[in-house]
């Protein structure tokens, strides 16, 4: 089972650097995307802006990301703890069977 959880982590983290990816490429700005934005210089000013516009985008890429990280693995977690209360209940109906059908063969041979 860790080794199924080292592969999904590295799958997890390779899915969501490719989100990361796609997220930043839509919401770059560039020169062309930009309406009124002249041909030609821009103003030094206006670069700085739009260069902290991107780095705030990217950090608020990032966190999001962070978050869906986190999510992922409490689920994780839940999955693993649910998955144990499972098989605790299943090893118990088995145990409940056997007892239940070993009662009723032991009844029936009595009997006869």
């Amino acid at each position: 089972m860790d080794r199924d959880s080292q592969s999904e982590d590295t799958l997890s983290s390779i899915a969501l650097e490719n989100i990361k990816n796609k997220l930043i490429h839509a919401f770059r700005v560039t020169p062309e995307s930009r309406e009124g934005s002249a041909r030609g210089v821009r103003p030094v000013s206006e670069s700085r802006s739009l260069q902290a516009n991107e780095e705030l985008r990217r950090a608020k890429i990032d966190g999001a990301i962070t978050w869906l990280r986190s999510e992922l693995q409490e689920m994780r977690t839940q999955d693993v703890q649910l998955a144990q209360t499972l098989l605790g209940l299943n090893m118990e109906i088995q145990r409940l069977r056997r007892e239940s059908f070993g009662g009723i063969e032991a009844d029936g041979e009595d009997s006869q």
